[in-house]
């Protein structure tokens, strides 16, 4: 899309996935139709603040918890009759089992990808083995899925898979070091790694990536083939692909938004992320441009933007930043990519107020020229624990 000398070029997959719209659709279909009664959501049902802003404003009350999204719920407002939503990233075992006993009236939106890894976990469970599950466990979705195993071991990237592996092949013995290297959420109740270790599953938090998932899965058969030889994988050792079509549609987008490629064929001046900061998958897509030292900004709505062609942007280890200037004037090419839990109101409200921004620094002659921001390459971790 042309905007006077701006050019804005869109990843091929972006947005809205499938599973995110038809929870928004399902949560407010069940208001309308049950506008009598009560309505609650045990979280957010995506992490989009404007999403869940809608729900509030239609009647949707969230049920309180400490510790943020994630610590313990308080139910004394939930009474028999009202009405309960399960949110996009499911619910925890414990808290459906709570609901079926307290006579209220529950609309489940979870999505189906995610629901595909529970069914795996329970084969997990069946066959006697722990899942290791790749994921935050400070992540809505991944509490839910390790609710349903009997053992887990929750691994947010590949070292602290290698970790794991090293553990099961007996190069680390030292059951102390095990558990300083893992935080107590990590992994099951009364989880024991020299007998939990022996016989494991791969499951994953639906958002992440693809290739890191598939890394750790290749890194963990190599262990238990290993240790245990070849007549034992089998029996020590399942795995099944889980990652979310929408998820990796989208790396692979905006893979191709800043390839050799199609940057020698449109150069990019810098890359532009929409999405809600709490959410995952749009952070991955940070991640990536910036991996590669492009400039790039994680904006969570237009609002970020500041008329003063300032922006206020979410950094890859969590932090916020605001950096002035935003757009330089003159002619400028901008990458945009919005997440899995974004509407494409929230975008293309972000490109309007980014083309009018651009718009004005061309227009007021008498404004020196905004001077074009240095490319840098992110030097701190690339899978920060931040959501």
């Amino acid at each position: 899309m042309q905007y006077g000398d701006l050019k804005i070029v869109l990843a091929e997959k972006l947005g809205l996935c499938w599973g995110a719209e038809r929870a928004v659709e399902m949560a407010l279909a069940a208001k309308e139709r049950f506008p009598e009664k009560r309505a609650h959501i045990t979280n957010e049902i995506l992490h989009n603040p404007g999403v869940n802003d809608k729900l509030k404003n239609a009647g949707i009350e969230f049920v309180p918890q400490s510790e943020g999204k994630t610590g313990e719920k308080d139910w004394s407002d939930v009474s028999e009759g009202d009405l309960v939503i399960l949110p996009a990233f499911g619910a925890k075992l414990e808290e459906m089992q709570r609901l079926d006993q307290a006579g209220v009236t529950i609309v489940d939106t979870t999505c189906p990808w995610v629901s595909k890894v529970w069914g795996v976990v329970d084969k997990h469970k069946t066959k006697d083995m722990t899942s290791v599950i790749h994921g935050k466990f400070t992540h809505e979705e991944a509490i839910a899925t390790a609710s349903f195993a009997d053992k887990f071991l929750l691994v947010k990237n590949e070292a602290e898979a290698q970790f794991v592996c090293d553990y099961i092949a007996g190069k680390i013995t030292d059951r102390a070091l095990f558990f300083e290297k893992f935080d107590e959420r990590a992994y099951s109740k009364g989880f024991d790694p020299d007998k939990d270790l022996k016989k494991i599953g791969l499951a994953n938090q639906t958002t992440m990536y693809k290739s890191e998932t598939r890394a750790i899965g290749r890194m963990l058969e190599r262990a238990v083939l290993d240790a245990f030889g070849p007549e034992e994988l089998k029996e020590r050792y399942l795995e099944f692909d889980t990652i979310c079509d929408a998820t990796q549609e989208r790396q692979d987008a905006i893979h191709d938004l800043i390839s050799e490629d199609a940057v020698t064929a449109t150069p990019l001046d810098l890359v532009l992320v929409v999405g809600g900061f709490d959410s995952s998958n749009t952070a991955h897509l940070l991640e990536i441009p910036m991996e590669k030292g492009m400039i790039a900004y994680h904006i969570d709505s237009a609002d970020c933007i500041g008329p003063d062609n300032s922006i206020r942007h979410r950094l890859m280890d969590g932090s916020m930043e605001v950096t002035k200037p935003f757009l330089p004037s003159g002619a400028l090419t901008m990458g945009v990519t919005s997440g899995a839990s974004t509407p494409d109101a929230y975008l293309v409200e972000t490109i309007e107020t980014a083309a009018m921004l651009h718009k004005l620094l061309t227009v007021d002659a008498g404004a020196e020229p905004a001077a074009r921001p240095t490319r840098r390459a992110w030097s701190g971790p690339m899978y920060p624990n931040s959501m």
